[in-house]
This record gives structure tokens, C-alpha cells and sequence, in this order.
């Protein structure tokens, strides 16, 4: 075999079902095949034609397009398409459209049903895998109300997870992986789950750093990973996960092990649904490519809230496409400018911090610099991140705040200390001013970077706002105080009404509210704000 041969054999024995064919034919099967390549944008099938190859995507990605163009799914590296034209009527179902440059492997027709008649399972497979992909098409046709996000992961966990103990080598989970070809292990001991090791802790903790595979696994599993039960909901792992960063949850019932689910899974899960259009912001390359990204994400909800989804399910849909828009513009910029001079974490604030997003929210964010941040050597980069983000985001359809609370402006790009020092400003002099900052600010989530920094900044903002007694007499006093005739139009802001309240209340400890704890210091005025809006 040529070198080239060989790549495709390699290439090929590795992914489902050739995985499955004995060697005498993957040594075979590479020089039956040609090669294909079609640009982005470019219809590969149409609806209603003839196709006589089984077109295996060797880079790249194709969508699977409905009769009425609704995307069912979409398919990278690895899979396969055309095949129910070859073993049925040769007339596609359904229209395929390269989304990325793609180079393709085809198997001529005659080909594949001799291949199919010698192994059996092959053929079983892409039965298999039409009728998966006829049965979600009949699904949108049909425009059931049926929510994937409310399927519970009990109804689709991988039961059994593979697991080693925490004594066992390195090298010993390295070789279970791989005999099981997955992409982590869980590691259990005295009866319970004590760690995670995944293919990246590998490359990372063990290749990279050429440590001696003959080491205890516990020695490079993250321990005591995040967890969660049989009755969650897919919604809530996938925030979970997009929230923490990880691509693998164990499932935890009553103390005992239940199994394990992945990121794929639940992206598996969402390819049937129209939230899936959103799910692909890894894979575009500049700002231009996410315009109207955020847009196309509130067209999405809007058919969630069609479908009978919950204002908190849209909500966090709203939140998720956000989040994961942010972060992509914050990898974009990085890879422009160069990694970051000092730590940082980029913050999201408000209704995005709080996530409670709306279909209309506009940007809320900030960044926090570590301590070692000096202006005159470091403020030029994280001008130039935070304007490169923000205008991302406003090019995507997520508009710029009015009142330019963003990362884009120096006021809110500070130090661990300076955030802490404004904190303490805000809480202890409880102006006008302060409380509508109180209204963002106390909404404070880090989404990218050093998450701990702010951390650091919200966990001691929320302790000097527990003992800000003062404060949470103004915030409950101006709840309750904001006469009808605000909301009758009298004021033309909310902004005037808050102004001309808190002048109006006393300063003293007549109005301090017992038992209040400081926490939810935003929802009062946003509850404040929202009454005035609608009057």
C-alpha cells in the first residue's frame, strides 16, 4: 500500500462501522475509494436527486438539510452520508451542504453493496442510522412539542461506566481506555466515586510532562469531580458543564454510581432540535462569522416559548448562547493579540450574570485584573481585548450597553484591589448612584481566565453587602416607597425615580430592615426598574 493508503486505512479502521470490519478488508477497501473536495457553502446533495457513493468526511462538515431546509443534523469528521440512496430508492431524502471546506472519501455504489453483503453489520449500521435520521425529520415535520432539554439523563446515560481503582498505574487506565475506546475513566475506591481521569488529563498531566506511566492513577485524577443524579435534566448539565468547562459528568444516585454522560451526548441529544443551530460557535473564525450569532439564538428561544418552554428554559438558553458567544470572541482575541501579559478574568453582569437573560438584553461585563497589573505596560492589551469583544458581541446582535457598563471602558477594567475598594465605596455610601451599581454589579460571574480572581471580588462583595444594614434600608425602603405616580410617567428614567427617593428617605436607623442578609441587593432595584418600565 502507498503511504497515502495507509493514512486512509488508519483513518478509516478507527471510526464506526469500519471499526467492526476484519483487517483483510480494511487493508483492501482504501483502493476502492476516490477523493473529494467541495468548498463551504457548496450543495453536495440536493432533495429529490440520485447519488451513487457513500461519502465518508475525512475533514471538514456537512449539514443534512430537511425537505423544507430545517436542519437535522450536522456532521464532522468521521461520518458518513448518502447512504440511504444506495440500499433503497436512489432518490436523497434530504439535501447535503458543506459548512466548512471539506475533503471527502467516496465509495462507489457497487462497492459498498459488496461490502455490505460480505459484513452484514455494515449494513445493519446505516440502516440504522437512516431511520434515526428519518424518525427526527418526522419529528420537526410533525412540530411536537416534545423539549429535549427536558429529557432527563437517566433516559440516556451511558449505564456501567468503565472504572479502575485508584491504586491502579497510569498505564493500566491508559490501556482500559483504550480498550474500551472511551474518553475518560472513572476512578472508584471503598465503594465510591473518588475521581475522573480523561484522554486530556493524559496528554496533559502525562505526555506533556513525560511523567512515569507506572504511577498511580489517583495521582493525575481530577479528585472528587462534579456530580450529578439520574433525574437532572439535559438543560441543566449542559449549563453545568458549559459552566465549568468540563465534557464529562458522572451520574451519582443515592451514594452509588450509576453512570456517566458527556458533552456528545447531550450535543447527540440537542442535533434533533432547533437549539442545535446555536450549538456551533467553536468552529467560526473571526467576528464576521458570529454576526448575528446572539440574533439567531433569540430566534431559537422565541420557538422554545412557542413549544410551551418555561421563561427560566429561555432564560438560560438565552444565557448559554451568551456565555458561549463571549467566550469565543475571548479565544478569538487572545489568538490576535497574544496570550494575556498578566491574569484576568472576563465578567458578565446583570440579567447575563444572573442568568436571566431576555430575547433584548444588551451587553453587561467587565474584566478584573490580577494585582500585578501595571497601566502603562499592561492597559494597552486589555483596551484593545475589551473593545475587540465588545464589538463582537454588538456585531452578533448583542448590543452595546447604553450606559457603556463594559470591558470596553477603562472605568470597568480593574484590579482585584480596586474592584474590592469600589465595592466598599458602593456599600457603605449608598447614593443614587450606588444603588443602580448595586443593580449590575452584585450580578457578578466570571465566564473566562483566572475565574478565581472574580471570585475573590464577589465573594467579599457579598460579605461587607451582608453587614451593609444601611444599605439594605435604602434598597427595601425604595421597594417599597415608589409611589404610583412614578409609575404613572411622572419621572422620565428610572434612573430620576431612584434619584429623587432616596433623597426623599431618611438616613437613619429607623428604616434598617431586621433579618435582611444582604443577598439579592439587585433583584430590589430590578424589581423597581421593571415596575417603572412598563408604566
Amino acid at each position: 500500500m502507498t503511504v497515502e493508503l495507509d493514512e486512509v486505512r488508519d483513518f478509516i479502521a478507527d471510526i464506526e462501522p469500519f471499526t467492526r470490519l476484519p483487517d483483510a478488508e480494511l487493508d483492501q477497501l482504501p483502493a476502492h475509494m476516490t477523493m473529494e473536495y467541495v468548498r463551504r457553502g457548496e450543495t453536495i446533495i440536493r432533495h429529490g436527486e440520485g447519488n451513487d457513493n457513500l461519502r465518508i468526511i475525512r475533514s471538514g462538515a456537512v449539514d443534512v438539510l430537511g425537505e423544507d431546509g430545517v436542519l437535522l443534523d450536522r456532521r464532522d469528521a468521521g461520518r458518513s452520508f448518502g447512504y440511504s440512496t444506495l440500499v433503497g430508492e436512489n432518490s436523497s431524502r434530504y439535501t447535503m451542504v458543506a459548512v466548512e471546506d471539506s475533503l471527502l472519501l467516496m465509495l462507489p455504489r457497487e462497492e459498498f453493496l459488496a461490502l455490505t453483503e460480505r459484513n452484514p453489520d455494515i449494513l445493519r449500521f446505516f440502516s440504522s442510522q437512516s431511520l434515526r435520521i428519518r424518525a427526527a425529520a418526522a419529528e420537526l415535520r410533525e412540530d411536537q412539542s416534545t423539549d429535549v432539554l427536558r429529557t432527563r439523563l437517566g433516559d440516556f446515560k451511558i449505564d456501567n461506566p468503565v472504572s479502575i481503582a485508584p491504586d491502579a498505574s497510569i498505564r493500566e487506565a491508559a490501556e482500559l481506555m483504550e480498550q474500551h475506546r472511551v474518553s475518560s475513566l472513572l476512578i472508584t475506591g471503598n465503594g465510591g466515586l473518588s475521581g475522573i481521569v480523561t484522554d486530556r488529563d493524559l496528554r496533559g498531566r502525562v505526555v506533556a510532562k513525560g511523567l512515569d506511566s507506572s504511577l498511580p492513577v489517583s495521582g493525575i485524577m481530577t479528585p472528587n469531580p462534579r456530580t450529578v443524579t439520574s433525574d437532572t435534566l439535559a438543560f441543566e448539565a449542559m449549563i453545568i458543564m458549559a459552566e465549568m468547562r468540563i465534557h464529562h459528568i458522572p451520574i451519582v444516585d443515592e451514594g452509588e454510581l450509576t453512570g456517566i454522560v458527556t458533552t456528545a451526548d447531550v450535543m447527540r441529544l440537542l442535533r434533533h432540535d432547533p437549539i442545535y443551530l446555536t450549538a456551533d460557535l467553536s468552529r467560526r473564525n473571526s467576528p464576521e462569522e458570529l454576526r448575528n450569532a446572539y440574533s439567531q439564538a433569540s430566534e431559537v428561544a422565541v420557538r422554545f416559548i412557542e413549544r410551551g418552554a418555561s421563561s427560566e428554559e429561555t432564560s438560560g438558553i438565552m444565557t448559554i448562547a451568551a456565555d458561549a458567544l463571549a467566550r469565543r470572541l475571548l479565544k478569538l482575541g487572545e489568538d490576535r493579540l497574544g496570550p494575556p501579559p498578566v491574569p484576568y478574568t472576563f465578567v458578565v453582569l446583570g440579567s447575563q450574570g444572573r442568568r436571566e437573560m431576555g430575547l433584548a438584553s444588551d451587553q453587561d461585563n467587565a474584566m478584573v485584573l490580577s494585582d500585578d497589573y501595571v497601566e502603562a505596560e499592561h492597559g494597552e492589551y486589555f483596551a484593545e481585548l475589551g473593545s475587540y469583544v465588545c464589538n463582537g458581541l454588538d456585531t452578533a446582535g448583542q448590543v452595546l450597553c447604553p450606559g457603556d457598563m463594559m470591558a470596553s471602558n477603562p472605568q470597568w477594567r480593574m484590579t482585584v484591589s480596586q474592584w474590592i475598594d469600589t465595592f466598599h465605596v458602593w456599600v457603605t455610601a449608598p447614593e443614587p448612584d450606588a444603588l443602580l451599581h448595586a443593580q449590575t454589579f452584585f450580578d457578578f460571574r466570571g465566564i473566562w481566565g483566572d475565574i478565581g480572581l472574580g471570585d475573590t471580588v464577589h465573594n467579599n462583595a457579598v460579605g461587607m453587602a451582608r453587614g451593609a444594614r444601611r444599605m439594605h434600608a435604602h434598597m427595601a425602603a425604595l421597594a417599597a416607597a415608589l409611589p404610583d405616580a412614578v409609575m404613572a410617567g411622572h419621572f422620565p428614567s428610572a434612573a430620576e425615580a431612584v434619584n429623587v427617593i432616596v433623597d426623599d428617605l431618611a438616613y437613619g436607623d429607623a428604616l434598617m430592615v431586621k433579618g435582611s442578609n444582604g443577598v439579592g441587593l439587585a433583584r430590589i432595584v430590578n424589581a423597581i426598574t421593571a415596575r417603572f418600565e412598563m408604566s
